[in-house]
């Protein structure tokens, strides 16, 4: 170890302090300090640091609400305003799938920690009758769509799986994949690659230890992709398989639509370089960031950076002014995603989050603060919409298509193991309807169903409109659906068509499960 190379370098940034416990520390304590220290490029961090300071400062002071104008309609596709449109994307999208033209890219850096547990979300069991887990739900929505695209078009076809992992998820996220071998797709088409990460910070840009011989280290945020995809070299990856279009989306969504071929579809037919899935608004308060234009670019601008007065604003057919909420859902073409690893990823500002961070103090004791003490700096994945050429916007419906898991189950929570249960069975639910099947209850009564709320399709291969149904009932019946059975809705009816149902029911790959007396 050449400590004398390390020392004159923490001298330099003003770092020394990083140092003050080193005759404390273990031999391997020491060599595992050095290593962090010997990685670190203090000059980028303090710039990084200064200039995120400066940004976040002037964001607090400013509102932006003049200088945004809504998403124009010819730049917008919508689940319910462009149904007769919806068949022909889907088409497009299948198409490319079958030329092996599209990849997801799954952002699985996170932890469960507002879970209640230590391991990723991927792993996470939201006590669905199957017991599957978010990684397999998603595993097997790309088996199913390659093969509703090898149906199709009669060609073999495949959608590679790029998932970018945190070093404290990538380990176990890899092993689980392996022990369940890679949940029938092949080991070579899932490529993990780890974000980058960043060290914590006090307010005057000193770097904090956890432990004595520890700095305190965060993932860079899911904008980090892309400096790990050029660190990784996986757009070069990408290019070598002859892909074109990339679908982006978060691990925690267990609605979400993995390569969803109306979205890419719709991009595809719109030749756009760059796009986003958003869901609409609830109310005008709702606490997300929605998708518009601020000084003529696309961005996200978050529900504390505007005013009450143009949150509430509605357009002349009475829906909210600003209502594309954000679900963090986003359609690249590969060159797009080249320039941005290429040209503008080091222009990309870093936010500031004030955080509560454990560290150990000058005598050496633990402390764990209540109130901020540091911040951690990440980027944003939207934070490239900026640079695109042709951006598009594609409005999904929330009860299709989103319900986050981010909490631990509580009363009256939302976002937790519960509600993204429930509206997994609700929308399967509402799909045996749609395909003509009906539920009992435990007396043999007919279940009476009413349109559904939004009245809009519930498949990707579309059925009727009009006969999106659902239960007149408070808490969602228990229906699970296997992907490998369906995708969105599609093929359903000659299963369950004319047939009457007690909950719960399962259907999957081996046929349909229903309620005995005493149990599945």
């Amino acid at each position: 170890m050449d400590m004398r190379m390390i020392r004159e370098k923490l001298a330099e940034a003003g770092q020394d302090h990083l140092l003050q416990f080193w005759g404390e520390l273990s031999e391997a304590e020491q060599t595992e300090l050095y290593l962090q220290l010997q990685s670190m490029d203090f000059q980028e961090l303090s710039s990084f640091f200064q200039n995120a300071m400066k940004v976040s400062g002037h964001i607090k002071e400013e509102k932006i609400d003049e200088k945004m104008e809504p998403v124009p309609r010819e730049a917008l596709g919508s689940v319910t305003r462009d149904r007769d449109m919806l068949k022909g994307w889907e088409e497009e999208g299948l198409l490319h799938i079958s030329q092996n033209k599209v990849a997801v890219l799954l952002l699985a850096g996170g932890q469960g920690t507002r879970l209640g547990v230590s391991y990723p979300k991927g792993i996470y069991d939201v006590d669905l009758p199957s017991h599957k887990t978010l990684f397999q739900i998603q595993a097997e929505r790309i088996l199913k769509l390659e093969r509703l695209a090898e149906e199709r078009h009669k060609v073999k076809s495949t959608i590679p799986w790029y998932i970018m992992a945190s070093g404290r998820t990538m380990e176990s996220s890899k092993e689980f994949f392996a022990q369940r071998n890679y949940f029938g797709l092949k080991k070579e088409n899932v490529v993990f690659f780890q974000q980058g990460m960043l060290p914590a910070m006090d307010f005057n840009g000193k770097l904090i230890l956890e432990e004595k011989g520890k700095l305190s280290m965060s993932p860079d945020g899911n904008g980090g992709l892309y400096r790990a995809l050029g660190a990784h070299k996986i757009v070069d990856n990408m290019e070598s398989r002859g892909i074109k279009y990339i679908h982006v989306y978060c691990v925690d969504n267990i609605l979400v639509k993995v390569a969803d071929p109306t979205f890419i579809g719709f991009c595809v037919k719109k030749g756009a370089d760059c796009g986003a899935k958003v869901v609409e608004k609830t109310n005008p308060i709702e606490p997300v960031g929605v998708i518009c234009k601020v000084d003529g670019k696309y961005q996200v601008v978050e529900y504390s950076e505007i005013s009450l007065a143009t949150a509430e604003k509605r357009s002349s057919d009475g829906r909210l002014m600003f209502s594309g909420g954000n679900i963090a859902n986003h359609f690249f073409t590969l060159s797009f995603l080249k320039d941005v690893v290429q040209i503008h990823e080091p222009q990309l500002q870093h936010h500031v989050a004030q955080k509560k961070i454990q560290h150990v103090d000058s005598q050496g004791q633990l402390i764990k603060p209540d109130k901020p003490n540091g911040i951690k700096m990440e980027k944003f994945v939207f934070d490239i919409f900026q640079f695109a050429k042709t951006f598009v916007v594609y409005e999904a419906l929330r009860e299709d298509e989103f319900s986050p898991l981010k909490n631990a189950d509580s009363q009256d929570g939302k976002d937790n193991p519960t509600t993204a249960r429930h509206a997994l069975m609700s929308l399967h639910h509402r799909w045996v309807l749609t395909a003509g099947g009906h539920f009992v209850d435990e007396n043999g009564t007919k279940i009476p169903a009413i349109p559904s709320s939004r009245n809009g399709p519930s498949g990707t291969v579309t059925p009727d409109l009009n006969q999106n149904l659902k239960d007149v009932t408070d808490l969602p019946i228990k229906c699970e659906i296997s992907p490998l059975v369906s995708y969105a809705g599609e093929g359903l009816e000659k299963m369950v068509s004319g047939q009457v149902f007690h909950s719960p029911l399962v259907i999957d790959e081996t046929g349909i499960h229903q309620l005995v007396k005493n149990g599945l």
